[in-house]
């Protein structure tokens, strides 16, 4: 069993050191990283939001495509490492969101998409989930969600598809 758990710590600490290698090519040279949101929806309806751990706000799973990836693939694996559920499919395009703004850490163009997913909720990756919950709509936390999520899962409430 060590030795299991020492390649999953040394898996997980290589998925770290990418994500900040991302975060710092992105800076140096100074083009916009691309990324996913998921709206990911359970088979009763309610919304899976994740508490990330660096902020302390509630979320919707996502992160940034990685090389030689296509959306639908990120949107599976970010799915499957933020929370534990599986991609049954993807629904809709929710919008693309590219304020510079929109993420404090970087400037990142965001792919937002509705998912209908199925499985059991559980933190994959403690790095940066703390808690996984699922909302019905008229339940959402009350409180600001981090980046730009709660305009995100405003525009899907509302069935848009926008482009800001």
């Amino acid at each position: 069993m060590n030795i299991l758990a020492f390649f999953a710590a040394a898996v997980q600490s290589t998925r770290s050191l990418w994500r900040v290698g991302q975060t710092v090519l992105g800076i140096i040279f100074r083009h916009p990283i691309t990324g996913t949101s998921i709206i990911p929806i359970l088979p009763d309806g309610r919304i899976v939001l994740i508490r990330r751990r660096d902020d302390g706000c509630w979320a919707l799973p996502g992160g940034m495509v990685d090389w030689g990836e296509d959306i639908p693939n990120t949107v599976r694996r970010e799915l499957m490492e933020e929370t534990g559920l599986e991609l049954v499919e993807i629904k809709r395009l929710v919008g693309v969101y590219s304020a510079p703004d929109r993420d404090p850490r970087i400037h990142s163009i965001c792919v937002a998409v509705e998912a209908q997913v199925q499985g059991t909720m559980a933190v994959q990756d403690t790095l940066e989930v703390m808690e996984i919950q699922a909302f019905f709509a008229n339940s959402l936390p009350p409180e600001q969600m981090s980046h730009d999520h709660s305009r995100q899962l405003q525009d899907y409430l509302n069935g848009l598809t926008t482009l800001a």
